[in-house]
């Protein structure tokens, strides 16, 4: 990289949210600069890990269901891309690249259940696949589930999981073959100006941009303290997986879908490419640090999952624990994302807050991007800085 060269854009964050927006602008035929600190789908960024759930089901929140839905359709087009991608005999779509699995996604609701009901009418609107169990049908079709309180579900058949770090790894690499730069660099927080010329990586090499696209995730209030500090909260999650015994097929993706219990906070899904049966409770945790927070797991939290699978999957209640991860949410006060430009830096925007459903949004947000920081898109206030509150009541499930 010429020690002179101005790019168009510098996107700074190799996550899903940096990754779609490189892609795409690259797409656009803009030159870009991408990078990252350690790495696309690294073990420290919540766009690593194995898997997270794509489905379009949000409650009320037809801004997140309408951003699903295109986000869906613009993974399955860049799966397309790839020379490897076709469907797996087995019947359950799987690409030859193991990048999605549709597997489905279950939602477990109780008697009065304002937001599944919610979700239903939801997904009638913008004409998503889906149908409405009742707890006979639920008991029939998942035997290896025990349903409690559990009195109906809603089934979205076309919903599954994104295999998010080879998804991320797998976007990049496809982004630096259609010209995006990349470069593997820490930096250094941008100063305070009016308008920001260069960014300066921990090496002391300095980089030129028009424009600057900082999709940093949890490290975002790091670069931009008096801007962020008390606005983006990040929290540590502990994700488990427990081994399913010898032979058992009801916990492998043909048979049992994703599911989702929000009025516990709990999700799980299935045994995917043999890695264990997932789950994680989605109550948020304490605070953490993402460059020096320790990635072990508690006796606490482990003894709520057990507790949880105990009532709700009993055929694991003794399973062993095969892997476990910690990742961290960087959440905004109420789960809404935070794409905004920069309060006072005026070629600068500010791309995050995934708040913990983010990863299955990153094309959606990559087109929102482009459009916002080419003059072309019309703002959403929900993602503007100011919206934002120091207080976390979450909403958007």
């Amino acid at each position: 990289m010429r020690a002179d060269h101005n790019f168009d854009v510098a996107v700074v964050g190799a996550g899903v949210f940096g990754a779609w927006t490189a892609y795409q602008l690259r797409r656009e035929g803009v030159d870009v600069l991408l990078l990252d600190a350690y790495g696309p789908g690294n073990s420290r960024s919540s766009s690593g890990g194995e898997s997270r759930i794509m489905r379009l089901g949000y409650g009320p929140n037809e801004i997140y269901t309408r951003s699903a839905k295109r986000s869906l359709y613009l993974w399955q087009e860049f799966f397309d891309r790839l020379p490897s991608a076709r469907p797996n005999v087995r019947g359950t779509n799987e690409l030859s690249t193991g990048l999605f699995y549709r597997t489905g996604v279950l939602w477990l609701a109780r008697e009065h259940d304002p937001y599944c009901d919610a979700t239903t009418s939801t997904l009638s609107y913008f004409g998503v696949q889906h149908e409405r169990l009742d707890r006979d049908e639920l008991c029939r079709r998942y035997p290896q589930l025990e349903f409690g309180s559990v009195a109906w579900g809603i089934l979205e058949p076309e919903a599954g999981a994104l295999m998010a770090r080879h998804a991320v790894q797998t976007l990049v690499t496809q982004a630096r073959t259609d010209g995006v730069t990349y470069l593997a660099e820490a930096i250094r927080p941008p100063p305070s100006a009016a308008k920001l010329k260069f960014i300066t990586t921990v090496s002391g090499e300095e980089i030129l941009a028009d424009k600057f696209v900082f999709a940093c995730g949890p490290w975002l209030p790091k670069l931009f303290p008096d801007v962020l500090t008390d606005l983006m909260h990040i929290t540590r999650q502990e994700v488990y997986f427990f081994g399913v015994p010898a032979g058992e097929k009801r916990f492998d993706p043909e048979h049992m879908p994703i599911w989702i219990d929000f009025s516990d906070l709990v999700y799980a899904i299935p045994n995917l490419d043999n890695r264990g049966f997932k789950i994680a409770i989605d109550a948020h945790g304490p605070e953490f640090d993402p460059d020096s927070g320790e990635r072990r797991v508690s006796d606490a939290g482990l003894e709520a999952v057990r507790a949880y699978i105990g009532q709700r999957v009993p055929m694991l209640t003794n399973a062993p624990v095969t892997e476990t991860r910690v990742c961290q949410y960087e959440n905004t006060s109420n789960g809404d994302f935070l794409i905004d430009r920069h309060p006072t830096l005026e070629n600068v925007w500010l791309v995050g807050g995934g708040s913990g459903h983010g990863f299955k949004h990153g094309p959606a947000v990559g087109e929102y991007v482009v459009a916002m920081i080419s003059g072309d898109g019309k703002p959403e206030p929900r993602f503007a800085i100011e919206t934002k509150e120091k207080v976390q009541q979450r909403k958007i499930y």
